[in-house]
């Protein structure tokens, strides 16, 4: 059988993937898209949609550990460890505890800031030159606290932020509520993070893979990879379900898949899949004005004008595929603590996606050791929307062999080797 040439062939059809697909095109490379579902699928469908740079913080932090101890046997916790045998979890923990440290908190902002920065920009950039209809909205977002000694912890990590470009404005109880009327009193206060955007996400994956499309890109839905034909330290032709295709360069974007194939290559990718529940429903009559995290449920909260969205919890099971409902109750219970109205007239859909979670809370960007033609763009953490133009780019520059926007060392896969 004759392999289907294109000058990249990207495995992964999400919002990673489909970015990098439209920064390729515009390389004047072309392009084939692997995707074993429908484009966008997966985690990039049902996350919250928020664009944060406020979240340039790993979530490797002091404290962090001490935290997780206290959860570990509350099956609702906003992060949830299920007790197994699993050296590649256990593995991945003590990673992730070697990090929750000063030192690597601030090398990794450090290096988290920029490439968020700069993604947020190039996103909304995008979507004027693209004209995407993805109900894109650049009013910030909102952290909420009912609980004193939080709010005091978060207004200290934020003043650390504002070093590394992320401004915020901290709002006491009156004017966090006067801020936003879709909050019940109770709360001390806020921080406000003017830098951030929101979208709706499906919207904006279908999105890119509409502009993808039409800018010539080929998107091969279906198409479940299984396997590699070698030449030397190359990748000669990617085996799918559908086909053979064979490229000058290969782009690994499959997220929390992406260990399980790379794994084929050699490769080993500290990738520890985290899921994440959302809830949508329809508008309620009295709707948050800006995006909002709820802090001590671990909450987030998106209104759009098509809908209304219950987000984030983080529970590290492996690949289970449970809808589990303790963990949407807990979205639930979170969001009525907080809001006068937590639930919208019509319920949606329930939904739980994989996010690729890596002890250092860094995307893997770079070429992949040992395999000249593989470029790996995974690793994206609970941030893959927020970070999605942002890789693109710096993939798409890095397979032309451009200097890139940003400095990629600290993204480097042969940083775990």
């Amino acid at each position: 059988m004759t392999a289907r040439p294109s000058d990249v062939v990207i495995l992964g059809g999400g919002v990673i993937g489909l970015a990098c697909a439209h920064y390729l095109l515009r390389e004047g490379r072309s392009v084939t898209v692997l995707e074993q579902g429908t484009a966008g699928c997966a985690s990039s469908h049902g996350n919250c949609g928020t664009l944060t740079p406020s979240h340039a913080g790993p979530l490797a932090a002091p404290g962090t550990i001490a935290q997780a101890l206290r959860w570990l046997f509350k099956p609702d916790a906003p992060l949830r460890i299920r007790p197994r045998m699993d050296p590649a979890l256990a593995r991945w923990l003590l990673a992730f505890a070697r990090r929750c440290n000063e030192r690597d908190w601030t090398a990794a902002t450090r290096a988290k800031a920029p490439l968020l920065l700069r993604s947020r920009a190039l996103i909304e950039d995008l979507v004027r030159q693209e004209r995407l209809d993805c109900e894109f909205e650049a009013i910030g977002t909102l952290s909420v606290f009912r609980d004193e000694a939080n709010f005091a912890h978060a207004r200290a990590v934020a003043e650390r932020l504002a070093a590394f470009g992320v401004g915020a404005e901290a709002l006491d109880a009156d004017a966090t509520l006067a801020r936003e009327p879709a909050l019940k009193p109770g709360v001390v206060g806020g921080l406000f993070y003017p830098g951030d955007a929101s979208l709706r996400p499906d919207r904006y994956v279908a999105e890119l893979a509409r502009i993808v499309r039409a800018a010539g890109g080929r998107i091969e839905e279906g198409a479940r990879v299984e396997g590699f034909v070698l030449d030397g330290s190359r990748i000669s032709e990617v085996v799918a379900s559908n086909d053979r295709h064979a490229g000058r360069d290969v782009v690994l974007a499959l997220g929390a898949w992406s260990p399980l194939l790379a794994r084929r290559l050699g490769l080993r990718i500290p990738i520890q899949p985290g899921k994440g529940y959302s809830i949508t429903y329809s508008r309620p009559a009295l709707c948050p004005r800006v995006p909002m995290t709820l802090k001590e449920p671990s909450v987030c909260v998106t209104a759009w004008g098509s809908g209304y969205r219950l987000g984030s919890t983080m529970e590290f099971a492996g690949y289970d595929d449970r809808l589990t409902r303790v963990r949407l109750d807990a979205l639930r219970r979170g969001a009525a603590g907080f809001l006068r109205e937590p639930e919208g007239p019509e319920l949606v859909e329930e939904w739980y996606g994989w996010r690729p979670m890596i002890p250092d809370d860094l995307p893997v960007l770079g070429r992949a050791p040992g395999i000249d033609n593989l470029v790996l763009a995974t690793g994206h953490g609970m941030l893959g929307v927020t970070m999605s133009a942002g890789t693109g780019e710096l993939v798409a520059e890095i397979v032309a062999g451009r200097p890139p926007s940003l400095d990629p060392a600290p993204f480097a896969p042969d940083r775990f080797h």
